[in-house]
Order: structure tokens, then C-alpha cells, then sequence
């Protein structure tokens, strides 16, 4: 039986002009037309009238932590509580992102491998929530960034060993730590930490299997060895220089900003229950951060969107905020759409299943009250939300 969505228009996510009193039709799963009125469709078809909305692709947050809670210390929580909780927890994360329109999420690093049961837990039916891709534990020199719950090596010969841990695990992706960060305590965001070496070494072992690789980046030398490493996206990108510009358009080098993260730590600061040293690291960066953004959009750096849900006040379920900080930043509303899509969908290697409305493609759709391309806060109205042509989300 055929879906079928009209609205007032359609933003389909390639670039091209929005489609005014839009029609959108689906069956078995996937877009078999996009276009106006004109578009025909079944007589028995299941027909959603949305006079006054935009429907879009699906989201794609391509830099979320679904089983970190976003409270003051999201590390604390999830070290001192058992892997089942965490579980549990990960699993409401994962329903609360897909009602606000996420319908694809690459995870960012999890907690014991949750992070790949939850994946394969959601693909099989059990429970609802985004299409997942997951990273398992991030590669960490000892005592590095986010070490917890990493997997701590040291040398090219550990980190290969590491990766393919990974990888037998069933990493869809991997993540390498290259500098120091903001939420674990005696490291600095600008430090770098795995060598160039260590990444090249993980990078090519990524590569061996097929997958993709991301750097959790924000220090100027980290960020240039990963480029140089080969990484597929650098995440967070606070110190980039003009150099490290230069070379991620030589590389291809995706950057994924997350904007938000950094907004939310200052904006709640240490009354809220977030450590001293997470507050005041934040502080000192966050304006270096917009300062690289700025530079990369308007470099032409591919930008993707992602948020790092599950950091302290960065809610699941809020993810959309980070399209408005991009637009706040320097994004044209059309450009921010296009990240939360089209860009991100092509940074994971899933474009031609996700992340434009086309015929043939899955049918993962958002629908918004309002235009977002006069107003990108329109993306807080859901109405609905399609997964693989099945509504997960319809508001009466």
C-alpha cells in the first residue's frame, strides 16, 4: 500500500529549488515519486494531508554518544552504573532522537560495546530508534581523551591491534583519539595525542576492512595528523588554522563542528553539576571554535552535522538545535538542511540509500511545521517522521 505526504513544499536535499504544494509517495519502503499536485498516486493510497508544512529527508546526526546521559557528568554516570542500565538508558535516547526527526545517528563511542547491541538491537526490530552506525571504543593513547571507556594503546603496532579489535567486535566506523578534550579531567583540548603514526596505523587497518575512520580533533597538530593520517572527518575542529584548511580540502576531509556541545557546557556552567575543569576548558575555547567554523564554511570545507548528544545538557531528542547554531554561524538555511542530509549521509558512505528525497532511495522523512528556509527554528515543529516508509512519529 502506498504513503503518500503533501505538504505546502519539499526541500529534497540534492541543492535544487524547493517543490511548492509538494506531493511525496511511498511504497515497500522506499520514494517511488517526488514532485507537485501532478504526481499521481493509488486510489487506496494512505493520503496525509500537511497544509502549511515542509517535508524534508531525514536527519543524519553523524556524532552522538546515545548511552551517555546529558546531565553535569555524563562520565560519571555511565562508569559507576552496570552495562544493562546504560543499556536501558541508550535505548530511551535512541526513541527520544528519532522523534525529533533523527533517523540516522553514527555513535560516536559507547560504553562496552552497548553502543553495537543497541545498533543491531534497533535494526532487528526490538526497539525503536535512528538507523545506527557505531564506532565501539574509541582508540585513546593511555590516559587520553575519554580513556574510560576507550580502549587505551600506544605505538602503531597497539593501535592496529585495537583497531581490529574494532573491527571483530563489529565496528561500522572507528574513531581515533587525536588530542585532548574538554569533558575528561588532566588533558587539554589543544594537547595532541595519538602521533601521526599511531593514526596512520589505525587509519590504514580501517581501510583494509572497508570502513570509514573520525577523529575526535581540536588542537591544531592533532588535526593536521589525522589529515595527513588520511581520517575520514575531523570531529570538533576547535583550533583550525589556515594550513590544516588547506590540507582537509586537499584531503576531502569532512569537519562536523557540534557546535552545540561547547554551547551548552558554558551556558549551564558549574551550577548545573558540570566539573570545574569541563566549564572553565570550555570557556577558553568556544570562541576559537565558532572562529574555525566561520573560516571552514567559508573555505568550502565539507560540513556535516552532528551535536555529541549525551554531553553534559545536549540533549537526545534536541539534536536539531545544532542546524540553528550553523545558521546562527554563517549557514544559509538551505546549507544547514543540506548538512543535516545530503552531507552527512555521503561523510557515512550511505548516500545512495539516505539523505535525499529521490525515487528509489529509503523513505526516511521529517516533516515540519513552518519553512525552514525563512525560519530554521521550524525544525523544532515535527509532525511526523518516517523510517523506511513506516510512520514512527504523527502528531494529531
Amino acid at each position: 500500500m502506498q504513503l503518500v505526504l503533501k505538504g505546502s513544499r519539499l526541500i529534497d536535499g540534492t541543492g535544487r529549488q524547493p517543490i511548492a504544494d509538494a506531493t511525496l509517495v511511498i511504497e515497500d519502503k522506499v520514494v517511488t515519486a517526488v514532485g507537485g499536485p501532478e504526481v499521481p498516486y493509488a486510489a487506496d493510497a494512505e493520503v496525509l494531508e500537511l497544509p502549511g508544512c515542509t517535508i524534508l529527508p531525514g536527519f543524519i546526526d553523524a556524532h552522538v554518544h546515545l548511552t551517555m546521559p546529558p546531565v553535569g557528568d555524563s562520565f560519571k554516570v555511565i562508569t559507576s552504573e552496570s552495562d544493562a542500565m546504560t543499556a536501558l538508558r541508550a535505548a530511551t535516547h535512541a526513541q527520544e532522537t528519532l522523534a525529533n526527526g533523527v533517523t540516522t545517528v553514527r555513535d560516536m563511542g559507547g560504553k562496552n560495546y552497548v553502543d553495537l547491541a543497541l545498533r543491531d538491537a534497533i535494526a532487528g526490530g526490538m526497539v525503536p530508534g535512528p538507523r545506527m552506525l557505531a564506532s565501539g571504543r574509541a582508540v585513546v593513547m593511555t590516559g587520553g581523551h575519554g580513556w574510560p571507556t576507550a580502549r587505551e594503546a600506544d605505538g602503531p603496532d597497539e593501535v592496529r591491534k585495537a583497531v581490529r579489535e574494532q573491527l571483530k567486535a563489529g565496528a561500522d566506523v572507528i574513531k581515533l583519539m587525536a588530542t585532548g578534550g574538554v569533558m575528561t579531567p588532566g588533558v587539554e583540548p589543544g594537547s595532541p595525542q595519538l602521533t601521526y603514526e599511531e593514526l596512520k596505523a589505525g587509519v590504514a587497518e580501517a581501510n583494509k576492512a572497508g570502513r570509514r575512520t573520525a577523529s575526535h580533533a581540536q588542537g591544531t597538530t592533532g588535526i593536521k595528523n589525522a589529515v595527513l593520517a588520511g581520517i575520514t572527518s575531523i570531529e570538533h575542529g576547535i583550533f583550525l588554522s589556515d594550513e590544516v584548511i588547506e590540507l582537509m580540502l586537499e584531503h576531502g576531509t569532512y569537519l562536523v563542528p557540534t557546535l552545540v556541545a561547547p554551547y551548552w557546557i558554558v551556558k549551564k556552567g558549574r551550577a548545573a553539576g558540570i566539573p570545574d575543569y569541563a566549564v572553565k576548558k570550555s570557556e577558553d575555547v568556544i570562541e576559537a571554535h565558532l572562529a574555525s567554523f566561520r573560516k571552514a564554511l567559508a573555505a568550502g570545507v565539507k560540513i556535516a552535522f552532528g551535536t555529541d548528544a549525551g554531553t553534559p545538557f545536549n540533549e537526545h531528542g534536541a539534536n536539531t538545535f545544532e542546524l540553528e547554531l550553523l545558521v546562527e554561524n554563517g549557514m544559509t538555511p538551505l546549507q544547514a538542511l543540506e548538512a543535516g542530509t545530503r552531507v552527512s549521509a555521503e561523510l557515512l558512505g550511505i548516500e545512495d540509500k539516505v539523505g535525499t528525497l529521490e525515487a528509489g532511495k529509503l523513505a526516511d522523512v521529517v516533516v515540519v511545521a513552518g519553512d525552514p528556509l525563512a525560519d530554521i527554528k521550524a525544525v523544532r515543529n515535527v509532525q511526523v517522521v518516517v523510517k523506511e516508509g513506516r510512520i514512527v512519529k504523527a502528531k494529531n
